[in-house]
């Protein structure tokens, strides 16, 4: 297709080594000269406008895409330089790091935006979700499409691949939750539809559960939800207290011998920590203008990547500190004793 010759985006690649770099120098500094500790260091923006995905190549590499490059989605296959990107002009692409700025590989066929992807486990296959209701497989090698279906208002919003598995789950504005199997590539398992569109979805490490999040306003709708994947359907706790819709939900490592967790990020301007088993809000960061809060990458227990609308990437760390509020650009510590606060931006 001519549209996908025609729009060779680049991406902004962002090494997160020269920024925790300079972040360590920074605080060598501010204990030396008594700085305030919620001084923020900022760097060059990444983007000139809002920044609508933000991905860990690994954990000292990080991928943007914003609107100022029409990129839509992005996604790395870990321990490679591979990186997908999906874009509004309906295409995916497939880049490497050690080839050059140029595509090395295109999957064209989608007729709406693409708002999810997914690789395989084995990197073999990838796996595309769209607003024109078709969730594609693809073979990587020959960018060939291998399988299609198409169903009736299945608007998706996003994909996740099962660690260690053949399933695919993917959330959708029809406000339901599907299961597929990669090789009959037919619906396995359809959840309970909840009240709202649910607008991401993550899978454990374990392959265990899965979380979503949905939309609302008013503090109606906008919460996360945790579903066991071994019981399909079944919903374990849902995380609320968001006031809009509830944008991005993850998966964090988990410290060792810590408490599972799950990050949430929302239109309100707000990053949340959560127990993963109890929904206890364990920490809240507002970042007061900041705008809808649409994308999360945590790269080890306590470092958070967030895409912001209105103010760029912003680098949170996460602690363990006094359960006070703070001002924007830091967090409540919350019943867990979290403290979230912003160390960079860019």
């Amino acid at each position: 297709m001519d549209v996908c010759n025609s729009n060779i985006e680049k991406l902004l690649y962002v090494s997160l080594s020269f920024v925790c770099f300079s972040l360590r120098r920074a605080s060598r500094a501010d204990e030396a000269d008594k700085l305030n500790d919620s001084q923020v260091v900022q760097y060059e923006p990444a983007h000139q406008g809002s920044i609508n995905t933000v991905t860990n190549l690994r954990p000292d590499l990080c991928v943007s895409g914003g609107s100022d490059q029409v990129n839509h989605t992005v996604l790395c296959y870990p321990g490679s330089t591979w990186i997908f990107s999906a874009s509004r002009d309906k295409s995916v692409l497939m880049w490497d790091l050690n080839q050059g700025d140029e595509p090395i590989q295109e999957f064209c066929g989608h007729e709406l935006v693409v708002n999810g992807l997914a690789l395989s486990p084995d990197g073999r296959k990838l796996c595309s979700g769209s607003r024109d209701n078709w969730m594609c497989l693809w073979d990587i090698e020959s960018g060939e499409c291998e399988h299609r279906h198409n169903i009736c208002r299945n608007l998706v919003t996003h994909v996740c691949w099962v660690p260690g598995s053949s399933s695919i789950v993917q959330t959708s504005e029809d406000k339901t939750i599907r299961v597929w199997d990669s090789r009959a590539w037919q619906v396995t398992n359809t959840f309970p539809a909840k009240q709202y569109i649910q607008t991401h979805c993550d899978v454990s490490s374990n392959g265990h559960y899965l979380v979503s999040s949905s939309n609302g306003f008013g503090g109606q709708g906008c919460e996360a939800t945790l579903w066991d994947l071994r019981q399909p359907g079944c919903k374990v706790v849902e995380y609320r207290g968001h006031l809009q819709t509830t944008a991005c939900c993850m998966f964090l490592p988990t410290p060792s011998g810590g408490t599972a967790r799950v990050a949430t990020s929302s239109h309100d301007s707000s990053v949340r920590i959560w127990d993963q088993n109890t929904a206890v809000c364990l920490g809240t960061l507002s970042l007061d203008g900041a705008g809808p809060l649409v994308s999360l990458a945590p790269s080890d227990p306590t470092n958070l990547l967030c895409a912001s609308f209105n103010s760029g990437l912003h680098h949170i760390q996460i602690g363990q500190g006094s359960s006070q509020a703070h001002g924007s650009g830091e967090g409540s510590g919350g019943q867990g004793g979290l403290d979230l606060k912003v160390v960079a931006r860019f």
